[in-house]
């Protein structure tokens, strides 16, 4: 099967891409209710500076710095429970997906380390079927550019080593998730 990276594009995007991109999200969530069971579905709430469902008011009433601002839709895992169990059946996780594509498109650094970090986190379990620490971050290095950010992480990599958390070797590969993503990048047009 043939390794197709996604990539997110991190040069300033016309006005008209974000203006669509932004129509797009707010469309995807006009319908909401209100509910919370976005939020309490989210395995990832507990972490969120704004719970989902804030995040999603605030987007309809036009407060989009400060929805780009949070760190909210970074933090999604992409794990659908949101959609799934959205009474309205809003596509939540593509609102998510949306929302980091425009923050990408906005270019600043801070934006632009997060979208390196779930592009390449997101790869990681694509070709592992699960997340390979030592293999994720070595790429995450890379993609910043930076040869000072590992010594950044040293302190932490070592407490994590000495704790049994973190391992040097890869397991093998366990259940290619490969044709899965290719699969939803064809149902949501990305492919």
């Amino acid at each position: 099967m043939k390794n197709t990276r996604p990539s997110i594009s991190f040069t300033p995007a016309p006005l008209a891409f974000k203006d669509q991109e932004l129509a797009a999200a707010q469309d995807m969530v006009r319908a909401c209710m209100q509910c919370g069971t976005c939020t309490a579905s989210c395995p990832n709430a507990f972490a969120m500076d704004l719970a989902p469902r804030q995040m999603w008011r605030m987007l309809l009433f036009g407060l989009t710095q400060e929805v780009l601002e949070s760190r909210t839709f970074w933090l999604c895992s992409a794990c659908y429970s949101c959609t799934l169990r959205c009474p309205r059946g809003l596509p939540l996780t593509a609102a998510m997906a949306t929302l980091k594509r425009l923050a990408a498109a906005e270019g600043d650094s801070a934006n632009r380390k997060k979208a390196l970090f779930y592009q390449e986190f997101m790869h990681n379990v694509e070709q592992n079927g699960r997340i390979q620490e030592m293999g994720f971050m070595c790429h995450y290095f890379l993609a910043m550019h930076d040869p000072l950010l590992p010594l950044e992480y040293t302190p932490l990599g070592l407490k994590l080593l000495a704790k049994g958390k973190l391992r040097l070797g890869g397991r093998g590969q366990r259940g290619r998730l490969g044709p899965l993503f290719a699969k939803v990048r064809s149902m949501e047009g990305a492919s």
